[in-house]
């Protein structure tokens, strides 16, 4: 068995995931190498979730009866455990949706209804970068086709990495919003923050960072980032799904209009007009995924009790690893960052002229279990003249055996098609 430098004790690890002891076919152990699209969810958190259908149903902050106050307090509860996860300065930052694309989409709404300062309009620009997920593309297109806003993005060198050199020109007085993944959910790399945020700041602009691939593989500070929002999401960090977060400055939250109307988000309603709660409720209309932001909670106390550095350690490890690895397959080219640094734990590669739908059949045929597509970062694609990727991405249960499963399986890919 091969042993790495800063791993986490998987084989006590993995007895927390029920559907990682599954046989598939041909007596084929599962090799879950699709984390990046769904980390799977562990007892703790099923059971969570199980006790609050089986003991505490109920809607929240409208009744007086005891279930209601449990799920209340189950459901706001959660919101405190996100707000210590990302430190962020105050609970009512915290807004529960039901993925980070809603989070995304509640932020450009938002700026296109807003009054002066934060108004997006024909005179302002918007900013995102060419690897982003569609989710932080298709937001922006249609606020730019219904506003007249002018999108820009920053492209992309041939190692991976986002080509800041024309940062000033890119981001400029006209600039209302920059936004951006901290990790790229295709090619795994990490962009630099600091360089971004500062020159968004140097004009006014506000952040918007996509979080979803790092809040489940690294320290997550929200204030550290100074970012002005962040949203992520729960099914790739152990929680269910059905729930994201969006996090944003206290300040703007009070300011900016809301973007569901409903129940729960009012103060006073007059068949003439209406009064909004105050943060985070006044972005939170109707009821609640409510059961989900229990998982959710229970998910962060799961990994806050094996801690984020701990798997982060553990993941850079397996990561620096599988890029060996796959490097010594003939004919594989990784599409991104080559070196285990400034990258996370999902690596993108073709191999040869097999298509990647193929490699990921073969693979599957085997118990292992990869994504294969555009990752919904079709223009990544576009940019390096391929169709689509095999993605392999790793968590915090992931082997060495694993990743030698893999490799050994993209040899018979290859001896299967000649």
């Amino acid at each position: 068995m091969t042993q790495l430098p800063g791993l986490l004790d998987t084989e006590a690890l993995r007895k927390d995931f029920p559907i990682l002891d599954r046989v598939l076919h041909d007596d084929k152990k599962l090799v879950y190498l699709d984390n990046a699209a769904t980390s799977q969810t562990p007892r703790q958190v099923i059971d969570a979730v199980s006790e609050y259908y089986e003991r505490h149903n109920a809607n929240v902050h409208r009744g007086v009866h005891v279930l209601a106050e449990e799920a209340t307090a189950l459901y706001e509860g959660a919101r405190d455990k996100v707000a210590a996860f990302i430190n962020a300065p105050s609970r009512d930052e915290v807004i529960f949706t039901k993925n980070a694309s809603e989070s995304l989409n509640l932020v450009a709404n938002m700026l296109g209804w807003a009054d002066e300062p934060y108004r997006v309009d024909r005179e302002t620009e918007i900013v995102i970068t060419e690897m982003e997920h569609h989710s932080n593309i298709v937001p922006w297109q249609l606020l730019s086709q219904r506003t007249g806003a002018k999108l820009k993005w920053f492209g992309l060198t041939d190692d991976g990495r986002l080509d800041l050199s024309n940062i000033d020109e890119i981001i400029t007085e006209k600039t209302k919003i920059v936004s951006f993944t901290l990790v790229s959910n295709i090619m795994g790399t990490v962009n630099p923050v600091e360089a971004i945020v500062r020159r968004a700041q140097d004009v006014g602009a506000l952040v918007l960072i996509d979080a979803s691939q790092a809040a489940p593989h690294m320290p997550l500070d929200v204030q550290a980032l100074q970012a002005d929002f962040v949203a992520f999401t729960g099914h790739k960090m152990c929680g269910p799904t059905g729930i994201g977060v969006l996090w944003g400055r206290q300040e703007l939250l009070e300011d900016l209009p809301p973007f569901l109307g409903g129940g729960e988000m009012i103060e006073t309603v007059s068949m003439s007009s209406s009064t909004y709660a105050p943060a985070p409720h006044k972005f939170e209309a109707g009821t609640p995924p409510i059961a989900q932001a229990v998982g959710l909670g229970a998910a962060v106390d799961y990994l806050t009790s094996i801690g984020m550095e701990n798997i982060a350690r553990h993941e850079h490890a397996i990561t620096e690893y599988a890029v060996r690895r796959l490097q010594e397959v003939p004919g594989l080219r990784i599409i991104g960052p080559v070196t285990a640094e400034d990258r996370g734990a999902a690596i993108s590669f073709v191999l040869g002229d097999i298509h990647p739908h193929d490699v990921g059949q073969v693979l599957d045929e085997q118990g292992i279990a990869v994504r294969v597509g555009h990752h919904c970062a079709r223009p990544v694609c576009l940019r390096y003249g391929i169709p689509a990727t095999t993605r392999a991405s790793f968590y915090l249960y992931s082997t060495p055996a694993e990743v030698d499963a893999l490799v050994e399986g993209l040899e018979h890919v290859r001896n299967f098609f000649g």
